[in-house]
């Protein structure tokens, strides 16, 4: 430590969360140094035993810190060990990681008490602050009231992880759709339009339409223009005509879109070419129904898929869930309460509103699955359902994302505004992460369902609270 006099060289303190958010985040530093307190490998060590979807993340971390300081000597590692290169540039300085036990640092470093493991952690930056001066110490920590505390201790700098972080601002994020002003049709001079059976193919030049997504859905003010972006290059950009009234007039499961942003969501999960949906929106805009209704739709009447499984992420029992009598299905269908709601919406109008919806999830072979036991699997020719992913981190998205196999479609979908997790914010969330990287897939769309279409009541406290 402290081979450079310099502010522009900086020290970092990990907290546990964020080994925990990503695995692999003391490699993300570049030239700069990197300090785990001995805290933060003991909490580690905790968890990794535990029943919970994080304790595969700890282990990760573990064996990825053990890579790095297997060889070393203790002296080695108190002086701190060289950090792999994250580029090929020779004059670039690796950084070094350094372990260091915060145990000895009590109270008087400053004033809180060592007896909790934030407060060693902070006591352990306070006290490397006061040690290096002419260097900038960074304590690194994905909980809020730790910033807090640690600026309250007299910590000068304190960040939230941000490494994974695409976007600064959530208003930022893609919608999956552009409005374009006016009257598009009257603002091309030049287009190459071809008819492949009913559909209808357009070329325009790329000058009309400014950073453009494949996928991305577009719409003028007249009401009566609906195009998609099927690819584009410097020059073109080839669209498919969709029109608003014949979007408007699809319907899934006999549900027909109650609005434009709906009518694009459909578009898209009954599109088989498209193998990832992202539905993202307020509460009561029709995300869970529009997914179940696609995926009844493409597993019983046209037989594209053979099963459907719905997931969603169970922090509360995921300690305790394998001990609980009955299936997992069974164990799950608290948790899954709005998929059920929804199958009993879509078969309201049946003599027997119960029994036809027993009928249908043994038809589709509806199965319930809970995130922490998806890990290991590969999913074969089915839909696959991710409700509430605005509560997951990308790498958890990412577990699940590589477990689809072939002639499988993943519909991820979630309320950016209503996040459960401590350490997760509508900027760092998985689905926002998941929204920004695919958006130039070509088997993904992405769709914001902007309105409340549950209730009056809904869409008022929606708009009001």
């Amino acid at each position: 430590m402290g081979k450079n006099s310099s502010l522009d060289h900086k020290i970092y303190v990990l907290d546990t969360n964020v080994l925990l958010h990503e695995p692999l985040a003391f490699l993300s530093f570049q030239e700069h140094d990197v300090i785990i307190p001995m805290t933060v490998l003991e909490e580690l060590d905790h968890i990794k035993d535990r029943k919970k979807d994080v304790s595969r993340d700890a282990r990760v971390a573990i064996r990825a810190l053990d890579d790095v300081l297997r060889d070393a000597s203790p002296e080695q590692m108190l002086a701190g060990v060289d950090l792999p290169k994250v580029s090929n540039d020779d004059n670039q300085l690796a950084g070094k990681l350094t372990i260091v036990n915060d145990h000895l640092y009590d109270e008087t470093v400053s004033g809180l008490p060592g007896n909790e493991n934030d407060h060693r952690i902070i006591n352990c930056a306070v006290y490397l602050q006061a040690k290096f001066l002419n260097e900038k110490v960074v304590l690194v920590t994905k909980d809020i009231n730790m910033r807090l505390k640690a600026k309250g201790a007299g910590l000068e700098y304190v960040e939230d992880y941000r490494t994974d972080q695409l976007i600064d601002d959530i208003s930022l994020l893609s919608c999956g759709y552009k409005r374009l002003d006016g009257d598009f049709w009257q603002q091309v001079k030049e287009c190459e339009s071809e008819q492949i059976g009913r559909e209808t193919h357009h070329t325009i030049p790329r000058s009309l339409v400014d950073d453009v997504f494949v996928n991305e859905y577009l719409l003028d003010d007249t009401g009566h223009f609906a195009a998609r972006v099927e690819s584009f290059d410097d020059e073109h950009i080839k669209l498919l005509d969709l029109g608003v009234e014949r979007l408007m007039s699809r319907t899934a499961w006999g549900i027909r879109a109650k609005n434009v942003y709906q009518s694009m969501a459909l578009q898209a999960l009954l599109d088989p070419n498209i193998e990832l949906v992202i539905l993202t929106g307020p509460a009561g805009c029709g995300k869970t129904l529009l997914a179940l209704a696609c995926a009844l739709e493409l597993v019983i009447e046209q037989g594209m898929y053979d099963k459907v499984i719905v997931t969603r992420n169970t922090p509360e029992i995921a300690e305790s869930i394998g001990y609980l009598p009955g299936t997992e299905e069974e164990k799950m269908a608290p948790w899954l309460a709005a998929i059920t709601d929804s199958l009993e919406v879509l078969h309201k109008g049946d003599e027997n509103p119960v029994s036809s919806r027993n009928y249908i999830m043994e038809k589709a072979n509806i199965q319930f699955k809970s995130v922490n036991f998806m890990r290991g699997r590969s999913i074969q020719n089915a839909i696959v359902i991710l409700d509430e992913s605005q509560n997951l981190t990308a790498s958890q998205l990412k577990t699940i994302i590589t477990r689809c196999g072939e002639g499988t479609k993943l519909i991820c979908s979630g309320n950016l505004a209503q996040i459960d997790s401590n350490y997760l914010t509508a900027v760092t969330s998985g689905l926002t992460y998941l929204v920004e990287r695919f958006k130039n897939f070509e088997g993904s769309a992405t769709v914001y369902l902007n309105g409340v279409v549950r209730s009056r009541l809904a869409s008022f406290a929606e708009e009001n609270l």
